[in-house]
């Protein structure tokens, strides 16, 4: 073989061998990885309940707390450190008008600060009114002092039947149900529970009435006595409004004996 074919051969020999060990020991290239750019999400911090908090009750230190909130996310109207920067010092000793849930944040609404509107004009929904009615403190007229507020209950009006009494009736006394499913609002001069503590102390309760139930009660209240009857949780129909006036399958006790009634 001659020796210029020799070279040519060992050249290409050589070139493939050195183009074997690149493929072997080269590396592919790495995916160039993307960047992620976090972009710091607007806060603010909200003002929200430390603890569930019942209805009446009188704000105290601890029981409200700034917490942080996205600003994108914030309802409107909430209570926000931007906006009211000293809210924690304002709102306490202010009454809670609404139940609040732990964390939940705080809407001014729901809160009634100290020297603004009476808390029971606050807490009447609109068109509604408060009445109180004398009740007797030994519970003979208040379930044996089972009624408590937020309760709902019947109103009983017992009273003389002139008629009957000059008819020489042994018991001229009537007993007859003037509305029922009615909100109890206070019982004396507590609205809620005392320190954990169902309390139900007081000479008068104050009902949640229309104003066509204030004008029966006021009536009423002028002649004979009211009495109220604690009513059961469930026992509520559907087709009872609450608060209606008993108008239907009312039960008057006339002489001692239960009568059932239907109006016309």
């Amino acid at each position: 073989m001659k020796s210029s074919r020799l070279l040519i051969l060992g050249t290409a020999l050589a070139a493939g061998v050195g183009a074997a060990i690149m493929v072997v020991t080269s590396k592919p290239p790495q995916p160039e990885r993307s960047k992620i750019v976090r972009v710091p999400v607007a806060t603010d911090d909200v003002l929200v309940a430390t603890k569930s908090l019942a209805i009446g009750t009188v704000i105290q230190s601890g029981d409200l707390r700034w917490q942080s909130w996205p600003k994108s996310n914030m309802p409107p109207n909430i209570i926000s450190k931007t906006q009211m920067p000293n809210a924690l010092a304002d709102f306490k000793t202010a009454l809670v008008r609404l139940p609040l849930n732990a964390g939940e944040p705080i809407f001014p609404n729901r809160l009634i600060k100290a020297g603004a509107a009476g808390f029971m004009a606050a807490i009447l929904p609109s068109g509604m009114r408060a009445v109180a009615i004398n009740i007797d403190q030994q519970g003979s007229q208040t379930a044996g002092n089972f009624i408590l507020p937020n309760d709902h209950v019947d109103v009983i009006h017992t009273y003389r039947d002139e008629q009957a009494a000059k008819a020489g009736a042994a018991d001229p006394m009537v007993s007859e149900t003037l509305l029922r499913n009615i909100r109890v609002l206070a019982i004396g001069q507590n609205i809620q529970d005392r320190n954990n503590e169902r309390v139900a102390t007081g000479s008068n309760a104050t009902l949640e009435l229309t104003p066509q139930q204030v004008e029966i009660i006021i009536r009423a209240q002028r002649v004979g006595q009211l009495s109220l009857a604690l009513r059961s949780l469930t026992d509520n129909k559907a087709s009872q409004k609450a608060g209606a006036p008993a108008q239907n399958d009312m039960t008057i006790v006339r002489y001692g004996v239960p009568v059932e009634t239907r109006s016309q």
